[in-house]
């Protein structure tokens, strides 16, 4: 009963250690994930203005531009799955990895060839595990992720859209994780490239009048250079959006596991309670009945 006791007292002492770590994990996510709301709000005007250029060149321009040329007969798609670094967020990565699978399957039931491009070790490390062969990956920012990331990644991803080689790809899907609130994040997936106007909170309203553009020096001149701006700022936005669901979903989950802990350890401390009142109980039973043994042993020598 004393090893049983001794047991209980070390998974006591285990298990808060635990909740300390998972107690500290839990207040940084929660001290960063205001940080990162506001960086993905603050983003969103730029990714709205931007849209709206992009709506009116679309619009009243005649040029064409590989980045909004419609191929006939698309037959390789690439796809970018945005994953976290680093663990202990619940179903975050595996909820995206889910998203970018069924997307695969999709793509694949139209005929389509799958390129895939990744960002978090998350999704690096399923890919690997798997053998399954990733094109290019990004891993190390997932957490604070930072323009010049946005801007790296962009431009593979448009090389490999105008690569008319064996390595280039008709299209391309990006699929992260939109944060809604600190209890809603869900995944997401769009399609990039051929470039469209993406619905969702950027996208201009339908009866509002789009202003008028004079392009100096030329439409094809602003397309080549505002396109590749606008991609870049779509991935940005969808880093920060899926790096304030990574930590929402951090701080949740380790939330949970504090709780889990507390519940543990007054599990933990009841039953070794009880184991040391059992002990004691029978320590007592055990000299009572000596005293009687060795009363009765007199009792019968006289």
């Amino acid at each position: 009963m004393a090893v049983s006791l001794r047991e209980y007292r070390a998974r006591i002492k285990s298990t808060e250690s635990m909740k300390k770590i998972t107690r500290a994990m839990e207040l940084i996510a929660a001290s960063r994930i205001i940080k990162a709301q506001q960086r993905a709000q603050q983003a969103a005007p730029y990714a709205r203005e931007l849209t709206r250029a992009v709506s009116a060149l679309a619009t009243y321009s005649d040029a064409d531009h590989p980045l909004t040329t419609e191929p006939e007969n698309p037959t390789k798609a690439a796809i970018l799955v945005i994953t976290s670094d680093r663990g202990l967020a619940g179903a975050y990565s595996s909820s995206v990895l889910k998203e970018g699978e069924r997307l695969a399957e999709r793509l694949r039931e139209e005929g389509k060839q799958i390129t895939t491009f990744i960002a978090g070790r998350k999704g690096e490390a399923y890919f690997r595990f798997r053998n399954r062969p990733v094109r290019e990956s990004w891993t190390g920012f997932s957490d604070q992720p930072q323009y010049d990331n946005a801007r790296e990644i962009g431009k593979a991803l448009i090389d490999a859209f105008v690569d008319e080689g064996d390595e280039g790809v008709d299209e391309v899907h990006i699929v992260y994780t939109r944060f809604r609130s600190m209890l809603v994040q869900e995944p997401h997936s769009v399609r990039m490239l051929p470039l469209e106007v993406v619905e969702g909170e950027e996208k201009p309203p339908e009866d509002e009048v789009l202003p008028l553009y004079e392009f100096e020096p030329s439409a094809d001149e602003v397309l080549d250079a505002l396109l590749p701006k606008y991609v870049q700022s779509r991935i940005f936005y969808a880093l920060l959006q899926a790096s304030a669901s990574e930590l929402a979903a951090r701080q949740k989950a380790m939330k949970s596991a504090t709780d889990n802990a507390e519940e543990l350890i007054k599990k933990f401390t009841r039953i070794a309670n009880q184991a040391r009142q059992a002990g004691i109980t029978q320590e007592i039973s055990e000299i009572v009945g000596g005293v009687n043994a060795l009363a009765d042993a007199q009792a019968g020598s006289e």
